[in-house]
């Protein structure tokens, strides 16, 4: 006499499905978005979030589309029947499967605030990367950085051995496979030849005083002239120091009550936080280069708490 219960059979089971996301820009004309979305319905996949924009100056489009693979297709087979509509229209396209963390290598000199921002975010979940390594040219945050189980490397820079230096960042960033480099608050100033081997692909945080309060204390300077706003910027790294296409931004109000340690204590806490928005911006495919300027699309459904978050 067989059981009551049922055995119910895997076989009609539909693959699960898989979140990707797809990054277009091309030259703007019409039918862009027609062939996207033509194209994806007849792979089986379902559009749950999309951005777009006409950049009407320099005639450029940019497109960002989160997509669900109902049939199970992958990204090699998405990439392949998108071949000739990217042709076609000339575009420059990325099929990203969300599942996979972007590796990422944290470098910091002596000021930890940025790092330890990071390091808390990344703990509880609220930053989605893979932290492959931190590079720092002191040894200030060896141990924190050890205890977080994550491989700290000490490479020290002079004037005099700074191209070997580099060097070993290097391969350092290819020997983790690194997909991003995040400045941290390191206080060295990269090669021309190191921003251009990993142009897009660098990320610094700074206040946002420059070019006026230069050089050390600048926050100090910013006090001694009763300064309202202080504000920090993130911004791709490019061979003209502190002036690449900004990603992020933000400001917090002072009043004439308010000390220098006060001015300090607030931009430490603007620029951890821009910092944090705009690796996240970066990691979920929402920045697009336009030319010396960024193209920044909004954070898709889900992903605006965690961003935020802290």
């Amino acid at each position: 006499m067989q059981s009551g219960l049922f055995r119910v059979s895997n076989s009609g089971k539909k693959p699960p499905m898989t979140k990707f996301v797809l990054t277009v820009t091309c030259r703007s004309t019409r039918g862009i978005v027609a062939a996207i979305s033509g194209f994806l319905a007849e792979q089986g996949c379902n559009i749950v979030d999309a951005s777009q924009f006409d950049d009407l100056g320099t005639g450029r489009f940019f497109m960002r589309v989160g997509f669900l693979s109902e049939e199970g297709r992958g990204v090699e087979a998405l990439a392949a029947g998108l071949a000739p509509i990217a042709e076609r229209f000339g575009m420059e396209t990325a099929i990203h499967d969300e599942a996979q963390r972007m590796k990422v290598l944290l470098m910091v000199s002596r000021f930890g605030h940025c790092l330890n921002d990071l390091l808390y975010r990344w703990k509880i979940g609220a930053l989605p990367i893979d932290i492959v390594g931190v590079v720092s040219n002191h040894f200030d945050y060896q141990k924190l950085v050890v205890n977080h189980d994550i491989p700290f490397h000490h490479v020290a820079v002079t004037k005099a051995n700074k191209p070997e230096a580099e060097t070993r960042i290097m391969e350092i960033v290819r020997g983790a496979g690194a997909e991003l480099i995040v400045l941290a608050r390191y206080m060295q100033v990269l090669s021309d030849e190191m921003c251009a081997a990993m142009s897009g692909r660098i990320i610094n945080i700074h206040h946002s005083f420059l070019p006026s309060f230069k050089g050390a204390n600048p926050y100090k300077q910013a006090y001694g002239r009763g300064v309202k706003l202080i504000g920090a910027t993130a911004h791709y790294v490019t061979a003209d120091l502190d002036e690449g296409p900004i990603i992020e931004q933000d400001t917090v109000r002072i009043t004439h009550a308010q000390s220098a340690e006060d001015y300090v204590s607030l931009g430490r806490d603007v620029e951890a936080q821009v910092l944090a928005r705009a690796i996240h911006a970066h990691i979920h495919h929402r920045v697009f280069l336009n030319g010396n300027r960024t193209v920044v699309f909004p954070p898709s459904p889900g992903s605006f708490a965690s961003e935020r978050m802290g």
